[in-house]
């Protein structure tokens, strides 16, 4: 089940001040509170490409304050930087397959406008894209290993076309060529078949199966259903794909391309959110969203039946990739309270080799909190599902105060991952409720469905169901409990504030939605082919739907705020735009409400400069300390309305 998660929150995260009224020490004797400073020197590492030699693996790291590329050895060692960039983020995307030449990409700040880019052994760089304004995103290498596959939206700003580039001399020719809003999703490793899929809606879309040398396409799936095509097989006669037709999760499906003959491959309690074979096929590699939590099965393809993983304890493999030979797997490794590390595991000698330490080494883990899962019922009797953080220093004699989290989406869903910003919330004092409101992705289609053309409202008192539940709960100050979000997240806590202004203490608005007529007419032009599905679940600005839309809007409705609140921007974000967050700002002050705005010129939707992750939390936790904690303690006028702009 797919949905289009316009998500939020990147990175590691903060501090703020001790309370000097009632000493750490001696609240919670075994607990260590953290610095910003300690829970910013955790570090985020990503992807793990095989060098042709299996002897390094590339990964990008944050480790000098914003992502730049790095290769470190197989079995272990220092990690050799490959770029220096102090301003845009790097992403790597792999080693050549024969050399070691290298393929990454970057944007413009956050503008999202990707480029692919050439890093040569001497370290001289090249742009492989440089449309202006265009967007370019690599689909991977031919099964020959002598071109790559990319889409780019440089011809129509609507529509990606897909080009394969020559690794000898860059050159590029079309390879499918995008009229019809059609989304290119898989190629066959002989280039005779292509999977192209169209949205339906949010959840419900169709697989066609395309043959490039008589240009017949089928459609695969034959009911409305929610389908994701997955993978060819190695010999290029069959297409996996994942369904949910005629069930509530995502289930595995295996189409003969030449009897057009269907057969149900593996089916769990939860999505298979995919699948997909390692280059020669001795492997399938299948990842399922277990009640928000990562499980991952390596099959062998022969048998179908999964391979032992190495046992991590309380700790889950949280993603996997194999080299090209397929001796060698690269796992992350991680849990709810400490951050995924990068492990080698050789499979022939069963050997393992991890790679990286990003939790700080000053920070002890047992001070930090493992995710709880619970379910509530909301006021119409309808389950929600949340991941619950508790502080260790709370008791029913030490109450502490509350915030209910919102994800972005609006599809999106709080998992079972590490989050710097929560663990720092929780360590100094903050349980987190962490709420998937109907609506969210991973409970099942009808769950996913229940927020359609009812945002703002539902999806809303299941929120404050949610600050209900946590005022209950024997160790939490039910007088003190406010909410934050991201995206659609900051939506909501605009709406909790505006259309439920009594509920919560404060809000904590991270570049959240606030006209939605406004954002959905300015939706990137390449989501072009998700746009009618988008209408259909929030409603079209163009139409009747508009005074619905507007209704929802919390910009049109600030005189209703009475409560704190703090707002969060990037300057280049193309999704929310920063005039939503400059209106709200001017509306929540002239209502005579404290507010704090902080706004990035070098960030988008997603902050990943830890020097402005540094500034936009450490801003959280002190509004918090201010106007939660401390809110008893406050006098009227003594905190004036503020403005940082981080450059």
């Amino acid at each position: 089940m797919k949905k289009l998660l316009v998500l939020c929150l990147i990175g590691a995260f903060l501090s703020c001040k001790e309370d000097k009224q009632e000493p750490v020490a001696e609240k919670t004797p075994d607990i260590q509170q953290y610095t910003i400073e300690q829970f910013m020197d955790n570090e985020s590492v990503g992807n793990g490409s095989f060098a042709p030699d299996n002897s390094k693996l590339l990964v990008h790291s944050n480790k000098s304050g914003i992502f730049n590329l790095y290769e470190v050895p197989t079995k272990g060692g220092e990690f050799k930087p490959l770029t220096q960039s102090d301003s845009s983020s790097i992403f790597a995307i792999s080693y050549f397959p024969n050399d070691e030449r290298i393929l990454f990409s970057s944007d413009g700040n956050g503008d999202e406008l990707d480029h692919i880019y050439l890093r040569e052994p001497n370290g001289n760089i090249t742009d492989l894209t440089p449309f202006k304004g265009a967007k370019s995103n690599f689909y991977g290498w031919s099964d020959d290993k002598s071109t790559f596959y990319y889409g780019s939206n440089k011809r129509d700003p609507r529509y990606f076309d897909v080009y394969e580039m020559d690794i000898t001399d860059f050159s590029s020719k079309l390879f499918y060529q995008n009229n019809d809003g059609l989304d290119l999703n898989g190629i066959s490793r002989n280039e005779k078949y292509i999977t192209l899929s169209k949205s339906l809606n949010t959840n419900d879309s169709d697989i066609f199966l395309v043959n490039r040398d008589t240009n017949e396409k089928t459609k695969i799936n034959s009911t409305l259903s929610g389908n994701s095509f997955e993978d060819f097989s190695v010999d290029n006669k069959t297409v996996y794909y994942t369904t949910d037709d005629g069930a509530e999760f995502a289930y595995l499906m295996a189409y003969n391309i030449e009897t057009g003959e269907k057969s149900k491959v593996l089916e769990k309690k939860w999505d298979i959110l995919g699948a997909s074979f390692t280059d020669n096929g001795n492997y399938m590699t299948i990842f399922v969203n277990e009640d928000g939590k990562n499980a991952i099965e390596v099959l062998d393809a022969a048998t179908m039946q999964p391979i032992d993983l190495p046992n991590f304890g309380d700790k889950s493999i949280t993603s996997v990739s194999f080299s090209d030979d397929e001796n060698w797997m690269r796992m992350y490794v991680g849990g709810s309270n400490t951050p995924s590390d990068l492990y080698t595991y050789n499979m022939k000698t069963k050997e393992q080799y991890k790679l990286s330490n990003v939790l700080n080494d000053e920070i002890n883990a047992d001070d930090l909190v493992s995710a709880k899962v619970v379910r509530y019922k909301s006021f119409d009797g309808v389950e929600i599902p949340a991941i619950y953080y508790l502080p260790k220093q709370a008791s029913e004699n030490n109450k502490v105060p509350a915030m209910v989290w919102v994800h972005g989406g609006p599809g999106g869903q709080t998992r079972q991952n590490f989050s710097s910003l929560i663990q720092y919330m929780v360590n100094h004092g903050y349980a987190v409720l962490a709420v998937n409101n109907r609506g969210s992705s991973g409970y099942g289609k009808t769950f996913y469905k229940m927020d359609d053309l009812n945002h703002g409202e539902k999806d809303l008192q299941d929120c404050v169901e949610g600050k209900n539940w946590l005022a209950k709960q024997p160790e939490i100050n039910g007088d003190k409990i406010g909410i934050i979000g991201g995206s659609y997240g900051g939506y909501m806590t605009m709406a909790a504030l505006t259309y439920t202004p009594e509920e919560f203490d404060v809000g904590v608005n991270i570049f959240g939605v606030t006209n939605w007529l406004r954002t959905l007419k300015s939706i990137p032009p390449y989501w072009e082919s998700f746009r009618e599905s988008l209408y259909l679940e929030l409603g079209d600005p163009y139409s009747a739907d508009s005074v619905r839309l507007k209704k929802i809007s919390p910009l049109f409705h600030t005189d209703k705020v009475k409560k704190p609140l703090i707002v969060l921007q990037g300057a280049q974000d193309p999704r929310v735009l920063q005039v939503e967050s400059d209106e709200i700002v001017a509306g929540v002050k002239a209502n005579g409400v404290p507010v704090e705005y902080v706004l990035f010129e070098d960030e988008g939707h997603g902050f990943v400069k830890k020097e402005n992750q540094i500034e936009a939390y450490s801003s959280i936790l002190k509004f918090l300390d201010t106007y939660l904690k401390e809110v008893d303690k406050l006098v009227d006028g003594e905190i004036p309305n503020t403005e940082i702009e981080a450059k």
